[in-house]
């Protein structure tokens, strides 16, 4: 069973995590933003 290098590869997995990670904590910091304003 050889090692051929055809898998996900970590570029791949960093592309994929900022892809969806970057929106995701940017989302949730407006909420975090906008809740604050709520209790002042």
């Amino acid at each position: 069973m050889s090692n051929d290098n055809h898998g996900t590869t970590t570029l791949h997995l960093v592309l994929a995590w900022g892809f969806v990670g970057i929106p995701l904590v940017w989302g949730v910091l407006q909420t975090l933003i906008n809740a604050t304003a709520l209790f002042r």
